[in-house]
């Protein structure tokens, strides 16, 4: 049992969650310029009154105002928010990615930035500024909207769509990002001309920059004489018309792409403003002249945020159009430079992100229920915080934009992978710790925890009794598969009662030294189990799979003539393999008997790595040279037939006489006993890959082409939360690389009655590039010569071997429809397996939280916040210094519910769901207040009274909610609703 040293609970600085060794590129970064941005800006904003300033991210904030700023300079910062002169848009911990980020970790990122600036300052951020993400999704205006912004201003998207939409004023629209929700929740939304976020630097009259006075940041350390590279010449008597006449040509160019006469010029740029005094005092020179001969310049200039921006749009009352669901992704700079290589850059950071946010996930709740059951625990509640803290900071830090979309350096990925590792750690450790507090065990006792994989192997010897703990993090009823690894064939597993639990123990296919054992679990929402497994010299309680390899083939010489088919069979699907090739043939479902010929195959696309022989293949782009390339000539195949599961295990040769695979597929098709529910697990087939190391300039996709008329037409999901329809475009170049999408959760294609999904654990780009067919492309290894990528060390020499898995779903639309969903979030979430040697027979299971299956509970979680939430009494206790002191709040538990089916997609999911939060939680303890919240939590909902645009279908009007009564509330299609519940006692 771990027992901790100190329990210590006062203000919960960030920066005690941080651990040098693990932040070497922040502080290298803080060191080179970002502290010095809010240090200097703070600064020169008090010495002008004119003055203002916008900050996005809190990361690098909260950094410096825990460990660098001054008392004076807080005192400053809280002045300067006061009087509207520095405001904080957006909020978040990052500017997170669009395209391969899950929802659920946006709304962490988004939730952690806005709780900090609430706790610290009272303030709640009330527009975007999303100009750096590549490409647009969907699914951030609607979250925006729930988070309560007035307007969202986004940059990046396809230049060609740009260049139409600034041709034709429409850079400028209210965005309903849901299908389902509408106009409820729309939002205003701003696309950034083609000179984009940044000040344009060209000037007539100088060869260095313009308007960047400050130079560029260099990195490691600032220069000792303050002359860094690339400064813009200062604004003088003899340059300063120029400067204007530059600066006022530019502004009215812009003009020229919108609807009303107010232009918003970003001033500023990546990495800077680390020494503001020289941008302001060149500035107010430059604002100054411009204004005293407005008459003669025909326009005036002055200082505002974003804010300041979208209230003068928003006063001219002006009447917009709408844009309906549809998203800006891909998105393309120029004809061969397609961004969406990053939809695969970096796999094993993508998939460890998503386990750790999954693990996040199931601690948070778990952690809940403790808190509540357990009010005098052993467990210190501070330090359990802290280390759910450490998990929160990291999950929400690698959604950034050049995060989890692998468009770092190799030592900035390293820092976000050792701050996962370090968050995991903590966060199994205090499940483990849990675990055993809430059982008595003894204290010689030991519980390993460990995520739900393949390399969840049982510590030690297996000749004692070992335990396995499984916790199911859904709010459903579960059956599935777990899956440990044990050094004996010969093995039985338990229950709680001492009753035998379905299981296959069978040779692994990574180690010849171990077997996987799997074990079928049931377990209520919310719920966990114990497992005990002994091995056994006498009777064998768990099936034994039997292994059956077949010999290697040579697909090139396949004969057609004699056929041999080799079936696997479970209740839901009949699996071909044809023995000629030792590939997949066909897939029968069996309830219908409808049969679809469904081959795969791995190819690769060959990329350039010359900037002088032609476009480049990056972290960003995907630039194929040609039609993808088959990879293997040979095939293996060994199946290991079980009761419960049956293993295909095929091996991709390059040739008949290779010794070696860089491809390999193990398929499982599971078969579930009587008296189990295996609805789910039955109609899945679920694909482990084995991909690497590549080549370099090589990107490895694996093909599935089937026999249904899908007219290239593809479906993905945007963030896990909706989906989009992408129908095959053809262009006049890089036709294949532009009809590349995220994958963050799900893709699927159909004909007229058959659908085949594809579910994944991480983001992966896909592509449907014939009919019946869809792409995915698994893995990435680059390098090119590209000036700016080597300075940025951005080539992706990526050498590893990555494990994705993906499960494939066939049949009719109605039996997917109600399928996928559940079936993605249960591949999201899979349980949580812990192991350990625990004594007694007594074992408390925690009571069920279960919601229907149309909806999700998305969020359980103390956040730990000292927050008021009355507004008025928030403001009032920042201005006194009130939240200054005070414990982590125990007593809130956040809620958020999300309704998983859009308006009419089936007849009996899509209905709206009533709960009652007070049964919902009942075993939690007695419910006695809920608040409504808006999506972050900052927002009393029956306050939240966003900006109402004028649109020519709907004038403007209030926003109306639909508030609870007696703790019953209404959750309508694709509603997230969020909330405050209060138990008593507390």
């Amino acid at each position: 049992m771990w027992v901790y040293q100190l329990c210590w609970c006062k203000v919960l600085s960030s920066m005690a969650l941080l651990f040098s060794t693990l932040f070497f590129f922040l502080q290298e970064s803080m060191h080179a310029y970002a502290a010095n941005v809010y240090t200097t800006v703070v600064e020169e904003l008090m010495k002008g009154k004119q003055r203002k300033f916008i900050a996005v991210e809190q990361e690098f904030f909260r950094l410096w105002w825990d460990a660098v700023a001054t008392d004076t300079q807080k005192q400053q910062v809280h002045q300067l928010l006061q009087e509207g002169r520095l405001e904080f848009v957006i909020g978040g911990q990052v500017m997170h990615d669009e395209a391969v980020t899950l929802i659920d970790d946006q709304i962490l990122q988004l939730t952690e930035g806005h709780g900090f600036l609430y706790e610290t300052f009272g303030i709640r951020p009330q527009f975007s500024w999303h100009i750096d993400p590549f490409g647009a999704s969907a699914t951030t205006p609607t979250l925006f909207s729930l988070a309560g912004f007035d307007a969202h201003l986004i940059s990046r998207i396809d230049y060609d769509l740009k260049a139409d939409m600034q041709k034709n004023k429409k850079l400028q629209f209210v965005w309903q990002g849901s299908p389902s929700l509408s106009e409820r929740q729309e939002i205003f939304t701003h696309v950034m001309d083609q000179y984009s976020y940044c000040t344009p630097s060209q000037i007539p009259f100088s060869n260095r920059s313009g308007f960047y006075w400050n130079g560029i940041a260099a990195f490691p350390d600032p220069p000792k004489d303050g002359v860094y590279p690339n400064m813009s010449l200062p604004v003088t008597d003899t340059n300063i018309h120029l400067y204007a006449k530059t600066m006022v040509a530019n502004i009215k160019e812009r003009a020229a792409w919108f609807r009303t006469s107010d232009v918003l010029w970003p001033w500023g740029c990546d990495k800077q403003f680390f020494n503001a005094s020289v941008q302001y005092s060149n500035m107010d020179l430059l604002l100054d002249y411009i204004n005293k001969h407005s008459d003669e310049f025909g326009v005036t200039v002055q200082y505002a945020t974003v804010g300041d921006y979208f209230q003068a749009i928003y006063s001219r009352n002006v009447t917009w159009e709408i844009r309906d669901s549809q998203d800006f992704l891909p998105y393309s700079t120029e004809p061969f430079q397609a961004w969406t290589g990053f939809y695969t850059s970096r796999s094993t950071l993508k998939g460890i992100a998503r386990r750790a946010s999954s693990l996040l996930y199931a601690g948070e709740s778990f952690f809940t229920q403790y808190v509540r059951k357990h009010p005098t625990s052993s467990i210190c509640k501070c330090g359990a915080l802290k280390q759910l803290q450490s998990l929160r900071w990291a999950v929400s830090e690698v959604q950034h934009h050049d995060g989890i979309t692998g468009t770092e350096s190799p030592k900035v990925k390293d820092m976000y992978m050792n701050n996962l590792m370090y968050g995991v750690f903590n966060v199994k450790k205090l499940m483990a710790s849990i675990i055993f507090d809430m059982n008595n065990a003894k204290k010689k006792g030991e519980v390993y925890s460990s995520v739900y994989n393949k390399d969840s192997g049982i510590p030690g010897a297996t000749d004692v009794d070992q335990y396995v703990v499984v916790y199911n993090p859904l709010a459903w009823n579960i059956t599935t598969f777990v899956t440990v690894s044990v050094s004996h064939l010969a093995m039985s597993v338990y229950d709680e009662l001492g009753l035998p639990v379905p299981a296959q123990v069978q040779s692994s296919a990574e180690s010849h030294s171990t077997y996987d054992l799997y074990i079928l679990v049931a377990i209520s929402g919310l719920s966990y189990r114990k497992y005990s497994i002994k091995a056994l010299n006498g009777k064998q309680s768990a099936f034994i799979g039997r292994s059956v390899k077949y010999k290697q083939k040579d697909i090139t010489r396949a004969d057609q003539e004699s056929q041999k088919l080799l079936p696997v069979v479970n209740n839901c699907y009949q699996v071909l393999f044809d023995q000629n090739t030792n590939l997949m043939h066909s897939i029968t479902e069996r309830e219908t008997n409808q049969t679809v010929q469904l081959t795969q195959e791995f190819l690769e696309y060959h990329v350039n790595g010359d900037v002088m022989k032609g476009p480049i293949s990056d972290n960003y782009l995907f630039a194929p040279n040609a039609s993808a390339v088959p990879v293997s000539k040979a095939v293996g195949l060994e199946v290991v037939f079980g009761n419960l599961m049956t293993e295909i295990r095929q091996y991709f040769y390059s040739n008949v006489t290779a010794q070696d695979y860089i491809y390999a597929v193990y398929t499982r098709m599971y078969t579930v006993p009587e008296g189990y529910d295996g609805k789910l697990l039955c109609h899945r087939i679920e694909q482990e890959y084995s991909v690497g190391p590549l080549e370099l300039n090589r990107e490895a996709v694996l093909r599935t082409s089937t026999n249904l008329n899908t007219r290239q037409l593809l479906y993905t999901d945007s963030n896990g939360y909706q989906i989009q329809k992408r129908p095959f475009k053809a262009y006049m170049n890089n036709t294949v690389a532009r009809n590349y999408y995220p994958m963050v959760q799900t893709a699927y294609i159909e004909d007229d009655t058959t659908r085949l999904m594809l579910l994944a654990e991480r983001a992966h780009g896909v592509s449907s590039q014939g009919n019946g067919q869809v792409e995915v492309m698994l893995h990435r290894r680059l390098w090119n010569n590209l000036q700016w990528d080597l300075n940025y060390n951005l080539t992706l020499n990526d050498s590893s071997v990555v494990r994705p898995v993906i499960w494939l779903i066939l049949g009719t639309k109605d039996v997917t429809n109600v399928l996928y969903r559940t079936s993605g979030l249960a591949l999201e979430h899979r349980p949580v397996v812990m192991f350990g040697a625990l004594s007694g027979n007594s074992f408390f299971h925690g009571s069920p939280v279960t919601v229907p299956p149309n909806l999700h509970l998305q969020t359980l979680s103390i956040p730990g916040w000292r927050y008021s939430s009355n507004h008025a009494e928030q403001v009032h206790n920042v201005r006194i210094g009130k939240q200054k002191q005070g414990d982590a709040d125990f007593s809130r538990v956040l809620l958020r519910i999300r309704h998983l089916y859009e308006v009419g997609e089936d007849p009996v999911l899509s209905q709206r769901v009533m709960v009652n939060l007070k049964s919902l939680l009942n075993g939690l303890g007695s419910v006695i207040l809920v608040e409504e919240r808006s999506l972050t939590g900052t927002w009393d909902i029956n306050a939240l009274k966003r900006w109402k645009w004028k649109t020519a279908q709907y004038p403007r009007f209030s926003n109306s909610t639909e508030t609870s009564e007696n703790f019953v509330v209404t959750v309508h299609p694709k509603e997230i609703r969020t909330f405050f519940v209060y138990f008593q006692g507390q």
